[in-house]
């Protein structure tokens, strides 16, 4: 997102306040050098995905909020562009999830017929799933946006899709919804944004403003490494999330765990609402926070050996699952090589190469000639739907999940 604010940088070049509150009572709790500053761009060959920009990540916890952040962050870093393909659309378990979302959202917020806007839209599916169901107008705005991708749908008729970065003048209308998924961990100035959003509302108005964001709690809790990547600068549990809206002029009305407890999603207006009866989580973050170097150390030990044995077995590795999750576990190996094989159901993936480590992405009917003996799942939601697919095409690999 083009929000350009200069933050205070301390002598090392690292964050010296939180972006969220401001604080400068930071705690260093999490290293890595040298990840890719791109997990989700495509690459053509091995080569140009082995020459991909890297960065470190150094997540700073802020006491005074319980928000993380890579303080570390180089803004501007990671590209997001018609080459960025983050879409989980094609998978049977995130499109009935995505569809039972926009469900709810049209029905206990009875948007139909209503003006939609998405800042960070990806490819403009949830946009879609609005207007299809409520005969919604949608405008989504997202450098990654491929606008020909809809064309010819149902309801695309419906929907403006935006491939740019969202700016303040792209918001000067009044919308009855303001919804943002899986973007604001991918800003570096949070409260700033925040502001810039808060600030396009039309006066005298109050949309629905519907965010989600991944669970930091389920992340520190799991000491879930795969889910600390360079994109990611922004970690947040629903008291580091409620606070900066409150702290951003915004009054938020729930917040919810969802998606096998994987997102936070959080509901807010403008003007006054009653206080959510919500606990103060900083003194758990905290304590987790302080913890994680260690754990994540621990697990990262047990995954490489577990697959470092099955490779003196003899037995073919496969992960499945080509996103950012598979950058993070194949960085943190000693010896990436021994995963024999990276596979996606994203077609827009296959045929294309692992940042960092070259991978060759394939598709499921590739397992054929593969035949992995043990397949690595990068994100456990998705295990049974891999599962009836491996039987399907008759592979009778050891499944195991992150």
């Amino acid at each position: 997102m083009n929000i350009a604010v200069p933050l205070a940088a301390r002598a090392d070049n690292l964050i010296a306040a939180c972006p969220s509150c401001g604080s400068g009572d930071l705690t260093g709790i999490y290293a890595q050098d040298d990840v890719p500053v791109s997990s989700c761009l495509l690459f053509d060959d091995a080569d140009a995905a082995l020459q991909v920009d890297r960065g470190d990540i150094r997540l700073s916890h802020c006491a005074g909020c319980g928000f993380i952040f890579n303080a570390a962050i180089r803004q501007g870093a990671s590209e997001y562009s018609e080459r960025y393909e983050e879409t989980q659309g094609f998978s049977p378990t995130f499109s009935s999830f995505h569809t039972a979302l926009a469900t709810d959202l049209i029905e206990r917020h009875d948007l139909r017929g209503r003006e939609v806007l998405e800042i960070g839209c990806g490819k403009g599916e949830f946009l879609l799933l609005l207007s299809q169901l409520g005969e919604n107008r949608c405008t989504g705005i997202d450098p990654s946006a491929h606008p020909h991708r809809i064309e010819g749908i149902e309801g695309a008729q419906r929907v403006r899709l935006i491939p740019e970065f969202f700016s303040p003048e792209l918001a000067q209308q009044q919308f009855d919804a303001i919804v943002c998924k899986m973007t604001l961990e991918h800003i570096v100035p949070t409260l700033d944004f925040l502001r810039v959003v808060r600030e396009g509302i039309v006066e005298g108005s109050r949309p629905l403003v519907f965010f989600q964001i991944p669970n930091a709690l389920r992340i520190l809790a799991d000491a879930a490494y795969e889910d600390i990547y360079y994109e990611h600068c922004s970690y947040f549990t629903a008291g580091s999330l409620v606070r900066l809206f409150e702290k951003a002029g915004f009054a938020p009305l729930r917040v919810l765990h969802q998606y096998d407890d994987q997102y936070l999603t959080i509901e807010a207006t403008v003007g006054d609402a009653p206080p959510l009866d919500m606990a103060d989580d900083r003194a758990e973050v905290a304590a987790l926070a302080a913890s994680l170097a260690g754990r994540v150390a621990a697990k990262q030990a047990d995954w490489a050996a577990r697959i470092a044995d099955a490779a003196a077995a003899g037995r073919k590795i496969a992960i499945w699952g080509s996103g950012s999750k598979a950058v993070s576990f194949l960085a943190a190996l000693p010896d990436p090589s021994q995963i024999g094989a990276v596979i996606d159901i994203n077609p827009n993936r296959q045929g294309h190469a692992m940042p960092g480590t070259g991978h060759a992405i394939v598709g499921p009917d590739d397992l054929a000639a593969i035949r992995p003996d043990l397949v690595i799942v990068m994100n456990a939601v998705y295990r049974d739907e891999i599962a009836r697919d491996l039987a399907g095409l008759g592979i009778g690999a050891e499944i195991a999940a992150l």
